[in-house]
């Protein structure tokens, strides 16, 4: 796929139309109780349109240095549907964290070999796309700001998988998570220095920019002003 090419433009103004949606949706359901139908609908709508192509891939398309769900975004999926599910703290701050600094750099700068009508690309796309968005949902929308505990939570996980996936990246040659070289195309990455000084200063930005996220959201969303209150909606919507 080319960056920046139709099928990569396309993708971009379906997000930013989601970004909206997600938004709105968030904000009408922020009185109620619990997850809404909403919610639960599209926790279970997320394995159902990533699952799928992803099986394909495995079985058609396998190739060990890219087709193993072991990227970030496949464990932020896991998180995404999670969180939409039960609205745990959690589970809304890995996909919170996750899907906002590291899923989204997938989606405005893509590193995929493979174009339409690959099952890679759909399979790319509905990942990516669908993560963003709960984050965006859950947070802005419904207000979910992560604890300072979560945080530390989502610090630590992230770490233990870097360690896991670095193990694995040096014992078959792979480059998950781009923790072995930076990936073939343009990326974040190309600020940073070589490796490992760049995965470094990759952890060190997240975990800087996280605690930033951290502090901002909560200011933003955990004290409203007392006349601007909605009262609590006994019904779940639609």
């Amino acid at each position: 796929m080319s960056p920046y090419g139709v099928t990569h433009l396309v993708p971009l103004a379906v997000f930013v139309v989601g970004l909206v949606a997600a938004v709105r949706l968030g904000r009408r359901h922020r009185a109620v109780e619990g997850p809404t139908r909403f919610s639960r609908t599209t926790a279970l709508l997320i394995p159902a349109v990533t699952v799928p192509f992803q099986l394909i891939d495995l079985v058609l398309n396998f190739d060990i240095d890219v087709t193993l769900p072991l990227h970030l975004c496949d464990l932020a999926w896991i998180a995404a549907t999670w969180a939409l599910w039960t609205h745990r703290p959690f589970p809304v701050a890995l996909t919170f964290f996750w899907g906002l600094t590291l899923t989204i750099q997938g989606i405005i700068t893509p590193s995929l070999g493979e174009d339409l009508p690959h099952p890679r690309y759909f399979a790319f796309w509905a990942l990516h796309l669908l993560i963003v968005w709960a984050a965006v949902y859950l947070v802005v929308g419904l207000g979910k700001a992560p604890r300072w505990r979560d945080y530390g939570a989502t610090v630590a996980t992230t770490l233990g998988w870097a360690v896991a996936t670095y193990a694995f990246n040096v014992a078959a040659d792979t480059n998950y998570g781009y923790l072995v070289r930076k990936p073939g195309g343009s990326s974040i990455l190309d600020l940073f220095g070589p490796w490992p000084w760049y995965v470094v200063q990759e952890i060190a930005v997240v975990v800087a920019g996280w605690a930033l996220m951290t502090w901002g959201v909560r200011k933003a969303l955990t004290h409203p002003s007392r006349g601007s209150r909605r009262p609590r909606a006994r019904s779940l919507p639609s």
